[in-house]
Formats: structure tokens, sequence, C-alpha cells
């Protein structure tokens, strides 16, 4: 299994523009939050907690960012949760506002994700490998702590092997 640092540079190598990173601040949240709405039907109540398709869902993604790193799993198994939390609550309104809601959510996230490839001038990192989608928001969470001066050792690793951020893409045959 790659370590923490090989998951997050690689997926940095497709996230080096400054407003890339900072459309997925905001597109990212969006997907997960999504995502979390939209499994939460079907599901059911046991013990006053709701279990449904993204509680599954949530476990597998916790205990895989646990294994990456203990910090920065910890961190994401309580957005998760916190997701998880917002999930069943609007999977327990009307069918129109969950479905609305959670598709809503989902296509803006998305939208607000390619706009900030558009000024990478690069695919997305998922395009290439599939665990893009499960790193993607790993990633921000790490950005978010390079951002606040945590685990600087984690950002001096990936910068080494992704590269410094920039605040414009390259021009065409520079």
């Amino acid at each position: 299994m790659k370590s923490l640092v090989e998951h997050l540079a690689q997926y940095a190598a497709y996230h080096r523009d400054r407003r890339n990173i900072a459309s997925h601040f905001i597109g990212v949240p969006l997907i997960v939050l999504a995502v979390a709405v939209l499994l939460s039907r079907p599901g059911f109540e046991v013990l006053g907690l709701w279990l449904s398709p993204a509680t599954l869902a949530v476990l597998v993604a916790g205990l895989f960012y646990l294994r990456l790193d203990l910090r920065f799993g910890l961190l994401m198994a309580a957005l998760l949760g916190l997701c998880l939390w917002l999930g069943a609550i609007l999977a327990a309104q009307a069918t129109g506002l969950w479905l609305g809601g959670g598709l809503a959510l989902f296509v803006i996230g998305w939208v607000i994700q390619f706009v900030g490839h558009y000024y990478e001038g690069r695919k997305p990192a998922f395009v290439d490998d599939l665990m893009g989608l499960a790193i993607g928001p790993l990633f921000v969470a790490a950005e978010a702590a390079f951002l606040l001066g945590l685990r600087r050792e984690v950002e001096r690793a990936v910068v080494e092997r992704a590269g410094p951020t920039r605040i414009r893409a390259p021009k065409a045959g520079a």
C-alpha cells in the first residue's frame, strides 16, 4: 500500500495551481457531502443511529484514512462523521428535497472542480487513477493543515515530489 506522502504527492502533481487548490476547498467538500446525502437512503434507525449505505462508505473511507495516518485519519473520520450526520438529516426529508439537494450539491461541486482544473490546465487526478476520488478529500484536509502551519514534514515531502505550487499555470511552450 502507498504511504500518505506517496498518495498526496501523486494527487498534488495534478494540483499545483493555487486557484485549482482553492477551488478544491469548496468543490471537494460539496461532493463528499453530496455522496453522503445521496447514499443516506435507504436506511434505518438502530439505537438512535441512522444506518445506510453512507454509513458503510464512511466506515471504509475512515479506516483507509486511519491506516494511512493517525492524525489525518482522525480528522477525516470527524469530517466524514459530520457529512454522515448532515446526510441523515436530509435523508429524513421529503424525497424531492433529499434527492434535489444531494444532486445540486454534487453538480455544483463538480462544476467548481472543473473550473479549477481549467486554471490548472490539467485533467483531474482520478482520470488516470480512480484512487484520486478517495485522496481528494484527504488532500483538501492536508492543504488546510499546511496553511495552518501543521504537518510541515508531510508538506515538505509532498512538495519535494510534486513540486511547488504556483499562482498561474505555465504558458504553452514555456
